[in-house]
């Protein structure tokens, strides 16, 4: 055991002891490069928890950061895991493990930005998530307004560097407004926010999000419509010609096969002792379509 009087204490602490306060999905191929490192040179920074009491009186612990770590120790079959352990309110547990995630460097951007709204509907203003995230409150405010008004698109290209929050921000002011878009890329440009490869990236947000919206596709990049070429409508013109003439053949099959059924019930018909056999099973009616191609004159044999 490790003590520190500022921090807690080091413990190894058995992982079936551990509570997850903010599970999240992980990505898999980096999941796989834990679980690699872990088994090479074991684990560099230790989890971060604090004590509770389970409902039995048993001792248990929340999970406050290190949840990859503590899945990486379970994928290789371990039972202790090297733990700080700290005093912390459950509130107090929440935000800290809210922080962590959001300065995580491979975090995707709308995951870091969902954790900022979290921090938010938790009850803190933008100054107090500044302070808490290391952001500027301005930054925060713009995030704020850019996850409420669904710009995801948007979000992630700032968090990528693409464009600067403040053409964000004029974009969703300019709202549908094709001029009022022209006329705030023209002021940011004259006034050096946007510059050079941001104003032509901005340019081409703005085109994207036109056509397909303020959201991202999670369902994978659609394919790409196929240009119209005169091979291709010669193509589907002998396709259409093809099926066309199929029917046709279908539909004179079809007539054939009609004409011997008329003719073969019109002999039947006028059999006697099979009219009469039909007359006592009261079946010597037909469909009218069928009456009117056996007895054309509209007489009954």
């Amino acid at each position: 055991m490790i003590q520190n009087d500022s921090l807690g204490e080091v413990r190894m602490i058995p992982i079936d002891q551990i509570d997850v306060l903010n599970s999240r999905d992980r990505n898999n191929k980096v999941f796989e490069e834990v679980v690699e490192n872990i088994n090479k040179v074991g684990i560099k920074k230790p989890i971060s928890v604090t004590p509770r009491k389970g409902p039995d009186g048993t001792e248990r612990f929340l999970l406050i950061c290190g949840e990859g770590r503590l899945k990486a120790f379970k994928a290789l079959g371990d039972t202790l895991i090297p733990a700080l352990v700290v005093n912390k309110s459950d509130e107090e547990a929440f935000i800290m493990s809210l922080v962590e995630n959001i300065t995580k460097i491979r975090r995707s951007p709308l995951e870091s930005m969902a954790d900022i709204e979290r921090l938010r509907d938790t009850g803190y203003g933008p100054k107090e998530i500044a302070q808490k995230t290391g952001l500027t409150v301005s930054y925060v405010n713009g995030i704020l307004l850019l996850l409420k008004q669904g710009e995801e698109r948007l979000i992630v290209a700032v968090e990528k560097g693409r464009i600067p929050i403040t053409a964000a921000l004029s974009i969703v002011g300019a709202g549908d407004d094709d001029k009022a878009m022209q006329m705030a890329l023209q002021e940011a440009y004259e006034s050096g926010s946007l510059r050079g490869g941001q104003l032509k990236a901005t340019r081409q947000i703005i085109e994207r999000r036109k056509i397909h919206g303020r959201g991202l596709d999670r369902k994978g990049p659609k394919e790409k419509p196929k240009g119209v070429s005169t091979t291709s409508l010669v193509r589907t013109y002998q396709r259409e010609v093809e099926r066309q003439m199929f029917m046709v053949k279908k539909a004179e099959h079809a007539q054939q096969r009609l004409l011997f059924i008329v003719e073969a019930l019109r002999k039947l018909y006028a059999d006697e002792n099979f009219g009469n056999l039909l007359r006592a099973e009261r079946l010597d009616t037909l469909p009218k379509y069928l009456a009117e191609r056996i007895w054309p004159e509209g007489s009954h044999a």
